[in-house]
């Protein structure tokens, strides 16, 4: 198969921000059936009044369990793995439950694509695995680890299992433009941790394209990463106000535990063997075996790379960031009185 339309997929975590867009986009796309498992039933109820398409399925479960996950995935040709603990201060607060959601459970849906003979599998991931400093980086990195190590002892299986990487998908749930929205129309301070702080700006829908890039491009254990800009928090706190058509009043409040003054998409040693595909960077797995013997006898030649992080990325000015917090499909509807 080579496009999504008459397709069977299925998205882990799918009432949330990425799979609120990817399910609109398959459906766009033409699937034949679009499956969503997640937690919460009320969100999935809404989502179903709200599209009303004979091709949804609705799967209550949890990718911690097993059982739940074949369920939605028996059939399927496609998953893309968005379920997870993404709230930085919570997973910091119970690491344990990160821990099982993030790894045990991404474990779990890569497993079960393989027994049910998936074509593709692709795992949504943070810069926050890059030089992980808190506990929500610590276990997407081992999630990584998780699906990179299935390809590795894999090399036969029919499921392709890919990672994309990215960083702040702007309005997604949880993120800081939503804040600064509610806090302008409350005419509440805008609160920003340190204004020199720099982050990726990425929209929902090129999320999107970034997994179907994997789905039909990836090799096993293929890393992905969009090459995409930043901005400092300053600039974009000062952007959404010009969007809303108020001068800033800005509080800082300085750096919280387990941030980063700067995201790394790509590290030093990943940007040694990327592969430049114009709007991406492919990383090739690692596909050693557990013979490292070859590998302390003789090194290799590192050429001179850096890593790609949000200080060294293409850096957007305040109208260069307005200009992308105008085309956000949610401010636009803010903006014309629709909500």
């Amino acid at each position: 198969m080579t496009d999504l339309n008459n397709a069977t997929i299925t998205i882990t975590g799918g009432t949330g921000s990425f799979g609120n867009t990817m399910v609109r986009h398959l459906l766009t796309e033409g699937a034949a059936e679009v499956r969503v498992l997640s937690r919460d039933e009320a969100k999935q109820d809404e989502m179903r009044q709200r599209l009303s398409d004979s091709r949804m399925r609705f799967f209550l479960g949890d990718v911690r369990d097993r059982h739940s996950v074949n369920n939605a995935v028996a059939g399927a040709d496609f998953v893309f793995h968005a379920a997870a603990l993404k709230q930085v201060p919570s997973c910091e607060f119970f690491p344990d439950q990160a821990v099982k959601t993030n790894v045990v459970g991404s474990q779990n849906v890569i497993e079960s694509a393989h027994a049910h003979g998936v074509q593709s599998v692709v795992c949504l991931s943070t810069d926050k695995a890059v030089h992980p400093v808190n506990a929500m980086g610590m276990t997407k990195a081992l999630m990584e680890k998780t699906a990179q190590a299935f390809a590795r002892n894999h090399p036969t299986s029919k499921t392709t299992v890919s990672i994309t990487r990215y960083g702040n998908v702007m309005y997604s749930r949880g993120s800081v433009i939503p804040l600064f929205v509610r806090q302008i129309v409350n005419r509440d301070p805008m609160t920003v941790t340190e204004p020199s702080m720099t982050r990726f700006l990425m929209s929902l829908d090129e999320s999107v394209d970034l997994v179907n890039h994997a789905f039909f491009h990836a090799e096993p254990g293929d890393l992905f990463v969009k090459k995409a800009a930043a901005c400092t928090v300053e600039t974009l706190a000062q952007a959404v106000a010009q969007v809303m058509g108020v001068d800033p009043l800005i509080r800082r409040i300085g750096i919280r535990h387990g941030e980063k003054m700067y995201e790394t998409l790509l590290a030093n040693e990943e940007s040694m063997h990327a592969i430049d595909q114009g709007e991406y960077f492919r990383v090739p797995l690692d596909a050693r075996s557990l013979d490292y013997s070859v590998y302390v006898d003789e090194g290799e030649r590192q050429p001179h790379m850096t890593q790609f992080d949000s200080n060294n990325t293409q850096r957007l000015d305040v109208a260069q960031t307005a200009e992308l917090v105008r085309a956000l499909p949610e401010i636009q509807a803010l903006l014309d009185g629709r909500v």
